[in-house]
C-alpha cells in the first residue's frame, strides 16, 4: 500500500474509511442475502471474520485520521457515518434488491448537515 502512504493523511484517512466501511456492509448485511438459510451462528462466524479486515482497516484509520491528519473524534465518527451511508445505500439497492426511497435522500441531507455543523469551527 504505498501509494496510500503517498497520500495526505486526510486522504489516507478516507481511504482507509471507505475500504473498511465495504467490508462492514457486507459482514453486517451480506449474510442476509448469502447465507439466508444458514443457523444464525454459522452467518455470525463468516462476519466475524470479514468484520477482521473491516477493523484492520478502520483502527488505522482512525489512528492517521486524529493522530495526523488533525481531525477530531466527531469528525472521524461523523466521516465515518457519511461513508457508511454511501457505501450501504448502493449495496442495499443493488446487491439486495432493496427499492430506492426518498428516505435515502433526506438522511443523506441529514448527513451533509452534520458534516457542515461538525466542521464548520475547524
Amino acid at each position: 500500500m504505498s501509494w496510500l502512504s503517498s497520500l495526505p493523511f486526510s486522504a489516507q484517512t478516507i481511504s482507509l474509511l471507505i475500504a473498511s466501511n465495504v467490508f462492514m456492509t457486507i459482514a453486517w448485511y451480506g449474510h442476509l442475502k448469502n447465507l439466508a438459510t444458514a443457523p444464525w451462528y454459522i452467518a455470525a462466524l463468516i462476519s466475524w471474520g470479514i468484520a477482521l479486515f473491516e477493523y484492520l482497516l478502520q483502527v488505522p484509520a482512525n489512528r492517521i485520521g486524529f493522530q495526523q491528519a488533525g481531525f477530531s473524534v466527531a469528525q472521524l465518527k461523523i466521516m465515518q457515518e457519511v461513508i457508511t451511508l454511501t457505501i450501504f445505500v448502493p449495496f442495499a439497492v443493488f446487491y439486495l434488491n432493496e427499492p430506492i426511497k426518498l428516505d435515502y435522500l433526506w438522511a443523506g441531507l441529514c448527513m451533509v448537515g452534520a458534516v457542515y455543523f461538525i466542521f464548520r469551527s475547524a
